[in-house]
């Protein structure tokens, strides 16, 4: 399964042409700059109209519009997860967003606990704490994240939140790719991701 991997667009969605040919896409998280509706519903419309037969996405820090809410109407081959999962073609996908509700409690801990043991691909905003997570030296990524990594059996890892360090990654046969588009000072666009399983 070939899966094109996107992050961090902060609403520069319609300046992605000609996307590399995929079995599914992925976004995860930054869809929006300020978070409003208008973003979020300009985005959802972009991505339903992508040509791929699997897509899925997930909210990042930036799409708090999306906190607590349900979305209804969504074409059967595009899939919302929030702490939830998906099978496409055999391979189970699990998608953990990163709301700053949840980032100020101790829900982030717990919807990483949640992460079903049977997850294939694990799909998230942050980053796990040592693994394309750096920017100016310090590392942002998630010990309760890495925590949960370990004892899964995972063939990737799907995340952004850090633009300074998109790259793809192979670790103890594990994919880790950072498919944050927007560059460091959100000047220009990056090539996105794309990783076989």
């Amino acid at each position: 399964m070939k899966i094109l991997h996107l992050s961090d667009t902060h609403g520069c969605h319609r300046r992605l042409k000609e996307l590399p040919e995929a079995d599914v896409v992925v976004h995860s998280g930054d869809f929006c700059m300020d978070g409003t509706e208008k973003e979020v519903i300009d985005f959802i419309n972009w991505f339903c109209d992508l040509p791929y037969d699997h897509k899925i996405f997930i909210c990042g820090n930036h799409d708090e519009y999306l906190y607590e809410s349900k979305i209804d109407g969504l074409d059967d081959n595009v899939h919302y997860l929030c702490n939830s999962g998906i099978e496409i073609d055999g391979i189970n996908f699990y998608g953990v967003p990163m709301f700053m509700g949840d980032c100020i409690t101790d829900r982030f801990s717990y919807n990483y606990s949640r992460i079903t043991a049977d997850t294939d691909v694990l799909i998230t905003h942050c980053p796990a704490y040592g693994i394309l997570d750096s920017d100016d030296n310090i590392n942002y990524g998630s010990w309760d994240l890495l925590a949960r990594l370990l004892a899964l059996d995972l063939k990737a890892h799907l995340f952004g939140h850090i633009h300074a360090r998109h790259d793809i990654v192979y670790q103890n046969g594990v994919i880790y790719s950072n498919g944050a588009i927007m560059n460091s000072n959100y000047s220009s666009i990056q090539f996105p991701n794309v990783l076989e399983i």
